[in-house]
């Protein structure tokens, strides 16, 4: 875990687009399925938003590699216990996959700017519910993964989910890290 964050030592600036996708690709190199889909899926120019944080070309890909970047770091700060020990790192990048069929890019009056729509014909609706629909037959997660995946919004989702997203915390308490590197990626760093 530690050689991860040694590798990602996120810095506005410090790391190129390049260094980056290298990056995604060999923490997910033992899934060539996957990683052909998130290329074909644009995974790597997407935006992580329309509007909030991340809302620009490759947004998704450096939110996605603060929040792995953030989870590793309160793994070790707080002596996490994981089913595998890659799981930071995997639930960090696969976390927001659902946003691959959220936004289009679009034209704005400004030379070589773009903004982003949302996608009209998107194929499923929810957050976390799908992200681990997307990813089904691409990665085997565990069921910790699963619910971090699924539940990562915390008490950001609609009241009726709360009781779930509660009693997932309760069965496994890395939902609730999960959800704490997400906020501090995209509330505190703003990525």
């Amino acid at each position: 875990m530690r050689e991860f964050m040694r590798r990602v030592p996120i810095k506005a600036g410090k790391r190129g687009k390049d260094d980056e996708k290298d990056l995604v690709r060999d923490i997910l190199r033992k899934w060539p399925k996957l990683i052909a889909w998130l290329e074909e899926k644009e995974y790597f120019t997407a935006p992580a938003s329309k509007d909030h944080h991340g809302a620009y070309e490759g947004g998704l890909m450096k939110h996605s590699l603060q929040v792995a970047y953030e989870l590793e770091r309160i793994t070790v700060k707080m002596g996490l216990r994981w089913e595998r020990p890659e799981s930071p790192e995997i639930i960090g990048l696969l976390h927001d996959v659902c946003k691959l069929d959220d936004y289009y890019a679009v034209s704005l009056e400004e030379p070589r700017k773009i903004g982003y729509e949302y996608k009209k014909e998107r194929l499923y609706p929810g957050h976390g519910d799908k992200s681990l629909i997307m990813l089904m037959g691409l990665i085997d997660l565990t069921e910790e993964e699963k619910m971090c995946i699924r539940y990562h919004m915390g008490a950001f989702t609609d009241k009726s989910e709360w009781e779930f997203y509660s009693r997932a915390v309760q069965r496994c308490p890395n939902v609730l890290w999960t959800h704490t590197a997400d906020m501090i990626a995209s509330q505190i760093k703003g990525v």
